[in-house]
């Protein structure tokens, strides 16, 4: 088998060591929701992945929908994330912090009672996670075309923050059925101002993010995150190939550090998902393509052999693998994740897997 995975390659403007990438985890081990020791151990332990994309960090307070997270709204939000980033960068670590606001998958529990927000007053399927348990969905308040300037100051003031912080670079979160993913999609956005219908509509809110963003980093530290195929979140769109073949072609011109793609899901599939094949997408975009989604090495070595891809981010593989990229390298068994230890809780599940 090909050893593609553990050689260099060029991602904006670094020079990743390899092409295994951890993919953003929500844990939910901030109770305070101020980074803490026990995270920076859980990164440092991973810092030999070519990138570490952070966990999803809300963006204000608005875009919280889940408890024990670590923020990035405020100076003490800073100063926590410093001690995550300086051991990382001791042992020559990359590490991108993902900005995100959930939109409509919160609850009055986390506003005071006060309503969610979303781009259409639609009402997600299921139950989210409240401070007090799962509870069912909410219908979310439509924004305000007014307001949507102060959602792009708030992606803005997130990536100054992070850029204080020490992070070498941002990823927007646009997948997964959060915010900029329900402004995408007309199953959550049914908008009649610019900001809904057309593709070009739908695509505004995100475009005007990542300029802010870019603003802040310049492109080439700026990624962002889309599930072209999802349908987690109870997310749907009536020709998904349209809407993301247009967004990429319209990101080619920015020249980003990368995209990364969560491939079509075996559960995405099971809830009868448009699958948006991934050539079509790679064919979209000319730039760096990370991609993601329940794979395993044999499967990264492929999708690299075969152009579809420039890296591979994994996720569970990470949780229970820490050496993941050393694992790789010799064949080594890997350790089972613990599914019960994935979200809140200590060290146990989180900083005990064994290493080689």
């Amino acid at each position: 088998m090909s050893n593609q995975l553990q050689t260099p390659v060029k991602i904006g403007s670094y020079q990743l060591s390899n092409r295994i990438v951890m993919a953003p985890l929500t844990r939910m081990r901030a109770p305070d929701n101020i980074p803490n020791d026990m995270m920076a151990t859980y990164y440092q332990q991973r810092a030999s992945a070519g990138l570490i994309i952070s966990e999803a960090s809300p963006i204000s307070s608005q875009g919280v929908g889940y408890p024990a997270l670590p923020y990035i709204f405020n100076d003490a939000h800073v100063e926590g994330w410093k001690k995550i980033i300086q051991p990382i960068h001791d042992v020559n670590g990359l590490i991108f912090l993902q900005l995100w606001h959930v939109g409509r998958i919160s609850h009055p529990d986390y506003h005071d009672g006060e309503l969610p927000v979303a781009p259409s007053a639609i009402k997600p399927k299921g139950k989210g996670v409240t401070p007090t348990g799962m509870k069912d969905f909410v219908t979310p308040r439509a924004l305000e075309t007014v307001e949507l300037a102060g959602i792009v100051d708030d992606y803005r003031n997130a990536a100054k923050l992070a850029l204080a912080a020490g992070f070498d670079g941002v990823e927007i979160h646009s997948a997964n059925g959060y915010l900029l993913d329900q402004f995408l999609r007309d199953g959550t956005n049914t908008r009649t101002d610019n900001y809904g219908g057309s593709l070009e509509n739908r695509a505004r809110l995100l475009l005007e993010v990542t300029a802010a963003v870019i603003d802040v980093w310049g492109a080439d530290k700026v990624g962002i995150r889309f599930s072209p195929s999802g349908t987690f979140n109870d997310m749907t769109d009536s020709a998904p190939e349209s809407i993301f073949v247009y967004v990429l072609e319209q990101l080619n011109a920015l020249s980003l550090a990368y995209v990364h793609i969560v491939d079509a899901l075996a559960g995405d599939i099971r809830h009868g998902a448009k699958v948006v094949n991934l050539a079509t997408l790679r064919k979209a975009y000319q730039g760096n393509l990370i991609v993601c989604g329940g794979y395993d090495k044999a499967k990264a070595e492929q999708v690299i052999a075969e152009g579809l891809a420039d890296a591979v981010a994994f996720g569970q593989l990470f949780i229970a693998n820490p050496d993941l990229v050393a694992r790789f390298k010799v064949d080594a068994p890997l350790n089972k994740p613990d599914m019960a230890t994935f979200y809140g809780g200590n060290e146990k599940g989180y900083i005990d897997y064994p290493t080689l």
